[in-house]
């Protein structure tokens, strides 16, 4: 049987001990979607939701949340983070906005859960900001689309 990265010998939560990796240049992208009423998809669009602009407080959300991962994922590991970005596209056709997010650091250890981390708090500030117009909202696929650096190299996952 595989050893369990996060549990030592007694059954124990622990934290893989990276101390012995070099530093890479790491980076990791997800996705989202807030699907939502063509309805309320206008007026996010057009700035004119009750509570104001949507789009600028997800995306200030999701940079907050990259940056407060290992502070709410257990056993994540605090890292400096070099860049964030948490961009939106909006689709008209399925009134959705789509959700990416880039996050990049060197380091010894990857950063998909902070690029998860801030997919997901954007989606949900999203979903907050509009779910007295629309209570039906649905976040929908959160994901990881690819990672790079360490051992692994780069991995795509779409």
């Amino acid at each position: 049987m595989e050893e369990l990265t996060h549990i030592d010998e007694l059954g124990r939560p622990r934290m893989v001990d990276v101390t012995e990796k070099s530093d890479t240049q790491r980076e990791a992208v997800a996705k989202g979607m807030v699907r939502m009423k063509a309805s309320t998809f206008g007026q996010l669009k057009k700035g004119k939701m009750p509570k104001g602009d949507v789009l600028t407080p997800a995306q200030l959300a999701g940079i907050m949340a990259a940056k407060q991962t290992p502070h709410i994922i257990p056993l994540c590991h605090p890292i400096p983070i070099g860049d964030i970005k948490v961009e939106f596209n909006l689709d008209e056709r399925n009134s959705t906005v789509e959700i990416a997010t880039t996050v990049k650091s060197t380091g010894k250890t990857g950063v998909e859960m902070e690029a998860l981390t801030a997919t997901a708090v954007a989606a949900l500030t999203i979903y907050d900001m509009c779910k007295a117009v629309d209570p039906a909202m649905r976040i929908e696929s959160i994901r990881l689309i690819r990672k790079s650096g360490g051992k692994s190299g780069v991995i795509n996952l779409e």
